[in-house]
């Protein structure tokens, strides 16, 4: 229990010599000249790009004749069923026959 009074003891010294030197330090910084108001620099400005007009650029050149593609045909799908069956039958477990006795 002692070394705990003794530890309080040494935590309160320690706060409180931390408090001079917080005051020392707020009355230095009171006791500066203010500083110059400094405001922040311009902006550049935005450069706004300009738009084309409509009509403004040359036509696309057209599609010469290309040949046509071939016709593709696909086999046809295998049907399929979505409800599956499920067996109802249980299947039989072999059974080894017991060794024969001696």
């Amino acid at each position: 229990m002692a070394s705990f009074n003794c530890f309080i003891l040494a935590l309160f010294a320690t706060l409180m010599f931390s408090g001079i030197d917080v005051d020392l330090a707020a009355r230095r910084l009171q006791q500066l000249p203010p500083l110059p108001k400094t405001g922040l620099p311009p902006l550049p400005q935005p450069t706004i790009p300009t738009v084309l007009k409509p009509g403004s650029l040359p036509p696309l050149p057209s599609i010469l004749n290309l040949p046509s593609a071939p016709k593709v045909t696909l086999p046809p799908l295998p049907s399929f069923s979505l409800n599956p069956t499920i067996p109802t039958t249980i299947p039989s477990i072999p059974f080894l026959s017991p060794p024969p006795s001696t």
